[in-house]
C-alpha cells in the first residue's frame, strides 16, 4: 500500500472504530446549525414582516424628506408640495408617486368585530382590480392592492385574517366606513398587515389621526441626476433596500437578531476546532508514524480536513433537513422564512468555519518533529 493509501485507510479506520465521538461531535454540528439557520429563518421572517410592504413599493428609489440633523425616517417624512413638483418637474423623471403611510386601526362590520392594527398606505391604483372575486394581482404588490374608489380599500392577506373579513364586506377606519374592494397577498409594515387606500381617502384619514396629509414618500421611477434634484428639494433618495435603514425598528431588530447569528457562528467554530484539536492530540502517535515513514504535512492536512469535512457534511445535512422541517411546521404560527439565505447560506458557512477550525487545530501536531510526537525524549 502507498504512503496515500495509508493515510486514507488510517483516516477511514478512525471514521469506523471511533464512531463514538465522531456521532458526538457531528450531534454537536447538527444542533448549531439547527440554532443558526432556524434562528436565520426566524430574521428572515421578521424583516419580512417589517419591511415587505417597502420592497414592493413602484419606482427605482424611494425619496424621503431628509431632516436638516440625523438620518431620514419613515415615521418622520412628510413630502411637501414644493418637494413633489421639484421632483415631477425635474429632468429625466419618468413618474412619481406620492405613497402615504401611517399607523392606524380597524374595525370590521361584524357585532364582535375589535380594533386591529393595521398600516394605512394611500396611493393611486396600479390599474384596477381583475381577477375573480375582485382578488388583487397575485405579485402582492401593495400598488395592485390600491383600490379606485375613495369609498373602498384594498386589504392584504394577513389584515383580511385579523378582520375577519372578505370582498364586499365593509371596515371602519377613524369612522368612516369603507367597502373592502380587494384581498390581495401578503404585504407587511412595521409587523403591521397593509391596508391600502386611494391617496384622497389616505390624507383625509391621516388629518383624522393628527397628520398634515401630506405623502411620507416618493417611489420615483427615471434616470434623473438623484443627488442633485433630492439636495434641490431637500430630500434624500435611496434604493428600496437603502431605505430600510430608515425604519427604526427595522435596524435594531435585524441589528440584534445577526449579532446573534454572528456569535452562533463564533461558538461553532470555537467547539469544532477544540474537538479537533482533542482529535489530533489522541492521534499524534499515528500522525507522528506517518510523518516518519515519509507522509508530506500536505497529505496529513488533506487527511484531516477530509475526515472533518466528513463529519460536517453530515451534521450540516441532518441539522439543515430538521431546520427545513421545523420551519415548514413553525410558519403557520410564526414569522419564518425558508429560503437559500435561511438554509444553504448558513450551512455553507458553518462549513467554512469548521474547516478552519480544524485546520488550526492541525498546526501543532503536523509542525512537530516525529520522534518528539512518538516521545523519544522520554
Amino acid at each position: 500500500m502507498t504512503r496515500e493509501g495509508t493515510i486514507v485507510f488510517v483516516a477511514w479506520r478512525d471514521l469506523r472504530f471511533a464512531r463514538g465521538r465522531f456521532v458526538l461531535i457531528g450531534s454537536v454540528v447538527a444542533l448549531i446549525t439547527l440554532l443558526v439557520g432556524f434562528l436565520a429563518g426566524l430574521t428572515g421572517g421578521l424583516a419580512a414582516q417589517n419591511v415587505s410592504a417597502v420592497l414592493d413599493l413602484p419606482g427605482d428609489r424611494l425619496v424621503l424628506q431628509q431632516p436638516s440633523d440625523g438620518q431620514p425616517s419613515f415615521g418622520e417624512s412628510t413630502i411637501g408640495q414644493e418637494a413633489r413638483v421639484g421632483w415631477q418637474t425635474a429632468a429625466g423623471v419618468d413618474e412619481v408617486v406620492p405613497v402615504g403611510i401611517v399607523q392606524g386601526r380597524a374595525t370590521s362590520g361584524h357585532d364582535d368585530g375589535s380594533a386591529v392594527g393595521v398600516a394605512l398606505f394611500g396611493l393611486a391604483s396600479a390599474g384596477g382590480h381583475g381577477g375573480r372575486g375582485g382578488s388583487a394581482d397575485a405579485r402582492g404588490s401593495v400598488a395592485s392592492l390600491a383600490p379606485t374608489r375613495d369609498d373602498e380599500v384594498g386589504l392584504s392577506a394577513g389584515a383580511a385574517a385579523d378582520l375577519g373579513v372578505d370582498v364586499g364586506d365593509h371596515v371602519t377606519i377613524t369612522g368612516t366606513t369603507y367597502r373592502v374592494a380587494s384581498v390581495g397577498g401578503d404585504a407587511w409594515y412595521s409587523h403591521t398587515p397593509v391596508l391600502a387606500m386611494t391617496p384622497d381617502a389616505w390624507s383625509a384619514a391621516d388629518r383624522r389621526l393628527g397628520g398634515d396629509g401630506d405623502p411620507t414618500v416618493l417611489a420615483v421611477s427615471g434616470s434623473p441626476d438623484w443627488d442633485a434634484v433630492a439636495t434641490a428639494t431637500h430630500t434624500s433618495a435611496s434604493s428600496h433596500l437603502g431605505s430600510l435603514t430608515a425604519l427604526e425598528t427595522f435596524r435594531s431588530e435585524v441589528g440584534s437578531l445577526a449579532l446573534m447569528i454572528a456569535m452562533l457562528f463564533g461558538v461553532s467554530a470555537l467547539v469544532v476546532g477544540a474537538f479537533f484539536t482533542v482529535w489530533t492530540m489522541q492521534r499524534a502517535g499515528d500522525v507522528a508514524v506517518l510523518k516518519a515513514l515519509g507522509a508530506s504535512t500536505r497529505s496529513l492536512v488533506r487527511d484531516a480536513l477530509g475526515q472533518a469535512l466528513v463529519v460536517l457534511v453530515v451534521g450540516i445535512g441532518v441539522g439543515t433537513a430538521a431546520v427545513v422541517g421545523l420551519g415548514a411546521l413553525a410558519g403557520g404560527a410564526l414569522p419564518f422564512l425558508l429560503s437559500p439565505l435561511t438554509t444553504l447560506v448558513p450551512a455553507i458557512a458553518m462549513a467554512a468555519l469548521g474547516l478552519a477550525g480544524a485546520a488550526v487545530a492541525l498546526r501543532t501536531v503536523t509542525a512537530a518533529d516525529p520522534l518528539t510526537a512518538l516521545g523519544s525524549n522520554r
